[in-house]
């Protein structure tokens, strides 16, 4: 049985997430990182697209894209197939680096579409790698914040989102998110769950 035909349309928003195989490392030092980030930007000068967010974590990525003229599926298989011929030359590997087909979940509201940009930036904060989302190198949160400059995300769709645009009230609304899982924990904690 083939596989289920992605949903796809002109202006079509994805929530991305691929996993390594076997969740194995699909990252291994910063060099990885930054070849990723490359091949994003040579993906989206051949087939135009934009990156709203991403995150890179050691075994997986996460992104937020919308599409232009050219399926989902095109733009995911030049992204993959460029990393893992990387990958796999560096490494020394022969297979599969990707566990199975991509995800690719779209989002089809603005309240849907903003909630995605946070889980996304919060993805290495509730993975325990970091306190705050801006102490993370791989994510698009330090462009969101103005404190990484960076010409593969765009963005203005999300931050359209608060009054003036505003980083500030971005910030509030990811990391408003961040207390109530603190304040969870802290309550389990004293009732020792």
């Amino acid at each position: 049985m083939g596989k289920k035909k992605r949903i796809w349309y002109p202006g079509a928003v994805y929530h991305i997430m691929n996993r390594g195989n076997r969740r194995s490392a699909i990252f291994k030092d910063n060099e990885d990182y930054q070849v990723y980030l490359t091949i994003l930007k040579e993906t989206m000068e051949k087939y135009e697209y934009i990156l709203y967010a991403y995150c890179l974590m050691t075994n997986h990525i996460h992104m937020q894209i919308e599409t232009k003229n050219v399926e989902i599926w095109k733009i995911m298989r030049y992204i993959n197939l460029s990393y893992t011929k990387y990958f796999n030359n560096k490494y020394n590997f022969i297979g599969h680096l990707f566990q199975g087909r991509y995800r690719a979940g779209i989002i089809e509201s603005d309240a849907y579409n903003l909630q995605t940009s946070r889980y996304i930036h919060l993805n290495p904060v509730k993975a325990s790698m970091v306190e705050k989302p801006v102490e993370y190198k791989w994510s698009s949160y330090g462009v969101y914040m103005g404190e990484i400059k960076n010409d593969i995300v765009i963005d203005e769709k999300i931050l359209s989102y608060f009054r003036n645009k505003s980083r500030k009230l971005y910030k509030e609304y990811v990391e408003s998110k961040l207390m109530d899982q603190q304040i969870n924990r802290e309550i389990e904690e004293r009732m020792g769950v």
